[in-house]
């Protein structure tokens, strides 16, 4: 009989334990996602809401009868507008994700590389931009790229130009504030992974002639590979869908995604648009979504062996 309640209460401990997480999803993502879901198939009505419910009582037939609107999904196939935002947004995150990995990629092996006595210092730099509040981050930039701002002062009174530059609102600055916004994303997946690496496989190298150069990209590289891939997805796919970073720093000209959404939820009112467009956002990054948990997967398989 005890064994019995004590094979039950580690039964239900387990399952207490794994449904906390799930409980979470469900209740702050699959939830939130199905109504969103379920607007962009209503119609827009200037009244609150600001949506038509999708379901509705009919009196002549005693049932509820479901009115889908598939014209939300066709206009983001029409538009134009829609479609070059969404290959912006993709064209800019792909190239903040690059320069991340080029920036990222060193710092993460210098650090990985120190003694244990400094590594954590250098680990604590990384995070504590964290620290403060990633508007008022994004708003210093502003300080440092206009007309008059640091930078600009600063060549002006070193001589090397002679007008100043224009570096705020353009592509320049958004690649600037998403890598210094997204940049601790790229070091830290990569240094766990860096950090983990058996050393003697490079003394190994050495020894049979390889050189320092060539033993980097045939040893350290490779192995390396899982920690670029999951840092490359933690700065894409929230880089895809930034909001803050376009809006205080990009071109007015030249909208990303995450603008476009939030124009049309708070600027048009169009919910059922904006919802329309949230989901093709979500189903665009389920592939790259799907190769993270691919390579989590793997690395905790690996972290077991």
């Amino acid at each position: 009989m005890n064994k019995a309640l004590e094979t039950l209460q580690v039964w239900f401990g387990k399952r207490l334990v794994i449904g906390v997480p799930y409980f979470w999803l469900l209740l702050f993502f699959a939830i939130p996602f199905l109504i969103v879901f379920k607007i962009s198939f209503s119609w827009m009505q200037p009244i609150q809401p600001g949506y038509a419910p999708l379901f509705s009582w009919v009196e002549e037939t005693q049932r509820f009868v479901a009115t889908l609107n598939f014209s939300n999904y066709e206009v983001l196939l029409d538009d134009p507008l829609y479609l070059g935002t969404f290959l912006y947004s993709v064209k800019v995150a792909a190239i903040s994700t690059v320069l991340c990995l080029l920036v990222g990629y060193p710092m993460a092996y210098a650090i990985a590389r120190c003694p244990p006595t400094t590594r954590n210092l250098f680990l604590m730099l990384i995070i504590l931009p964290f620290w403060t509040s990633f508007l008022l981050r994004v708003y210093a930039w502003i300080g440092l790229l206009k007309t008059n701002g640091v930078i600009n002062n600063s060549l002006l009174a070193l001589g090397i130009i002679d007008q100043p530059l224009t570096l705020l609102y353009t592509d320049f600055a958004v690649y600037i504030g998403i890598v210094y916004s997204y940049l601790p994303f790229m070091i830290l997946p990569l240094y766990s992974n860096l950090e983990k690496h058996d050393l003697t496989l490079l003394e190994a190298a050495a020894d049979l002639g390889a050189s320092p150069v060539k033993s980097f990209f045939w040893i350290t590289l490779p192995l390396s590979m899982p920690g670029i891939v999951a840092g490359c997805l933690l700065v894409f796919i929230p880089a895809v869908g930034e909001y803050v970073i376009p809006s205080l720093l990009g071109r007015t000209d030249q909208l990303m995604i995450g603008t476009v959404l939030s124009a049309q939820f708070f600027g048009a009112r169009n919910w059922p648009v904006a919802s329309a467009v949230a989901i093709a956002l979500l189903i665009m990054l389920l592939i790259p979504i799907m190769l993270f948990q691919r390579y989590q997967r793997r690395e905790l398989q690996a972290a077991r062996r």
